[in-house]
């Protein structure tokens, strides 16, 4: 897209001022439409926690078990991605068209064809650097010689070096994982729902839909990290309800703040 025509499409796209109340109906309208269509809502989010198993049982064998937490920080950057499934399950029922199979998968195979790509790339790149700086935490204060996850567990916790690192971890996450979602938040759903919107042109949004909201994003923001954090905690058996549910969530908080 030409600069000139990439700056139409900006002001088209107008962002509209969110409050508490719009993320409270985004997520009842997400809870809703998962109890529309469960099937595929668990289908999707079944798919994502298998992939958390498969990994944490790659990280296990490999003895990297300093890499779990991170890695699944990670994991949960590339679910707006993940979420495209979501997105096309509540726009049909938006529009009253029926659902299916073959509808659904075929319109998720169809975002390869989008600048969905380019966004998927984007936050696998942002997830490889993550992990890597991790690593570098990890070792700069726990050394080379912790590998057991129970040694791992109880260094972190019981002693100061541990705390520090745990905190300065979180922190540095919780920095990188807020600029993966404002770059992302608006953008994926963005670039599903519209095929003349580039994925700078949707980042761009994405980043404005923050700035003019902060508040709600923030809230927004700290509401999917819960949910993540209660997933892993229930060994991502809680990925089957949470990830259909801000999903679809996501969805209808897009549709309101964008005009």
């Amino acid at each position: 897209m030409e600069p000139t025509a990439n700056r139409r499409a900006i002001a088209r796209l107008e962002v509209n001022t969110l409050s508490t109340v719009d993320l409270t109906a985004a997520l009842s309208q997400g809870f809703k439409d998962f109890r529309s269509a469960p099937k595929y809502g668990l289908f999707f989010g079944g798919a994502y926690a298998l992939c958390g198993w498969l990994i944490y049982a790659f990280l296990a064998y490999l003895h990297l078990h300093f890499l779990v937490y991170p890695l699944f920080i990670g994991f949960a950057l590339i679910a707006p991605f993940m979420a495209t499934g979501f997105y096309d399950v509540s726009r049909k029922l938006k529009r009253g068209l029926p659902l299916s199979w073959s509808a659904v998968l075929t319109s998720v195979r169809g975002t390869g064809r989008r600048d969905l790509g380019w966004m998927a790339l984007i936050t696998c790149f942002v997830m490889i650097i993550w992990m890597d700086i991790a690593a570098l935490l990890f070792f700069g204060f726990m050394g080379l010689a912790t590998t057991s996850a129970a040694q791992i567990i109880a260094e972190i916790f019981t002693t100061p070096t541990g705390l520090i690192f745990l905190t300065l971890g979180c922190l540095t996450g919780a920095m990188i994982s807020f600029f993966v979602f404002s770059i992302t938040v608006i953008s994926f759903p963005l670039l599903y729902d519209r095929d003349d919107i580039d994925f700078v042109t949707a980042m761009i949004t994405s980043v404005k839909t923050v700035r003019t909201n902060p508040g709600p994003m923030i809230l927004w923001y700290m509401v999917v990290g819960l949910a993540l954090l209660l997933s892993l905690a229930t060994l991502m058996i809680g990925l089957f309800i949470a990830l259909p549910v801000l999903g679809h969530g996501t969805w209808h908080l897009y549709r309101r703040a964008i005009g």
